[in-house]
Parts: C-alpha cells; structure tokens; sequence
C-alpha cells in the first residue's frame, strides 16, 4: 500500500507538471487530494506537510499589477541590500586576503547566497568600472552614470527601481563611500565607488507574493 508521504511526493510532483493555464485542472486536483486526505483512515501525519502548502499556495492565481511588482522589489531589495552589505563588510574584516574574491562574487557568502535562492534574486556590487559590464542593459548603464555622477560631486543619491523588460526589475543602491565595502573593494579606482545590483525575476517576485494578502491591498 502507498503511503500518504509517498502519494504527497507523487501530487507534487503532478501539479508541478501542469501548466499555469491549465490551473482549474490544478486546483480540481488540488481539491481531490485533501479529500482523500481528509477521509482517509491512516492517523500517520504527513511529514511533509509544510512543502505541500508551499507548493499549493505557490499554485495560486495571482493577478499582480506592475506596481505592486515594482513596490515589492524595492521593499525587498532595501532589506536585502542593507543585509548583504553588512554580511559582506564582516566577510572583509575577517578574511582580508579574499577581498578581491569577496567583492567580486559576493554571492559565494552563504547568507548571501540564501537570499539569492529565498528571493530568486541576482545580487552583485558594481564599481566605478561597470561602464565595461557586458551584463548591463542600456537602461542600467544610464541609472548607473547618473549615481556616478552624483558620488563625484557629493550630491545624495537614494535608491532606485526600474523596469529593465517584461521579466525583470533592477534594484540599486549606492553604498556611502566611508563605508568599509566601497573602501576595500573599491580600493583600486581611480574614485571610489559601489553599487549594489540586485536583479529582480518578475516571476520569482509573484511566487512568492501571498495571494491572500494581494486581495487585501486591493480592497
């Protein structure tokens, strides 16, 4: 006899397959499920309980507006900014001699590296020197002067969101020059200047949006 772990692994990995379009055959089956759940006789409690919510939950509909997209990524991308920064300025005191690889690839930081996985978000820290980064859209190189320009001649600059397509948002945000990670990372330019770069996937943003709460601020 399969037992109810088993069948849950096998439910979710069904509804997985199925095609947002196809979301009332999703949710038919959804609903198939937690009444043979309900009804069954078997007191074993499913061990993976929580991963079956977060799978059904991630199924919802969600109708999203471009605002709240834009809104999410920048309540996200300040905390999760101020977060990096912090991780990355301790990764500096306590292994100098790896600035260089720290600064460069800030995700191989193990804090980092889960906000990366836990917001489906690409976060990298730019220098005076991103003029020549390949993976920077036109739109990015022209917010990225404008910061630039405004660290030459001491203006304040505030962090910043833009839509780069259909598909991704760009968070960014100046790290002040006193700062130890524009100090050390930044070491080598001519000026010294930082830039968090935080890459945003639209659908990322939506999975992990609460459909419960979307419905709410639309009230």
């Amino acid at each position: 006899m399969v037992s109810l772990a088993t069948g849950t692994d096998v439910f979710i990995k069904i509804i997985r397959t199925i095609k947002q379009s196809d979301i009332k055959v999703k949710n038919i089956i959804i609903v198939i499920f937690i009444s043979l759940w309900i009804g069954s006789c078997n007191s074993k409690r499913l061990e993976n309980t929580k991963e079956l919510s977060r799978e059904i939950k991630s199924s919802q509909i969600k109708r999203v507006t471009n605002t709240q997209l834009i809104y999410s990524a920048d309540e996200w991308g300040k905390k999760i900014a101020q977060i990096a920064e912090k991780t990355l300025a301790n990764e500096l005191a306590k292994h100098p001699d790896k600035a260089k690889e720290l600064c460069g690839n800030p995700g191989q930081i193990a804090v980092i590296s889960a906000l990366q996985k836990e917001y489906g978000v690409h976060i990298e820290l730019l220098g005076a020197d991103a003029r020549q980064n390949k993976n920077l859209a036109p739109k990015e190189i022209e917010l990225f002067e404008a910061y630039l320009y405004s660290a030459k001649n001491n203006s304040p600059a505030s962090d910043n969101v833009q839509q780069l397509s259909d598909t991704l948002l760009v968070y960014n945000v100046p790290v002040a020059i006193d700062k130890p990670v524009c100090r050390i990372c930044m070491e080598d330019q001519e000026f010294p200047f930082a830039l968090w770069r935080l890459l945003f996937n639209k659908k990322e943003i939506i999975r992990k949006l609460d459909a419960k709460q979307l419905i709410k601020e639309k009230q």
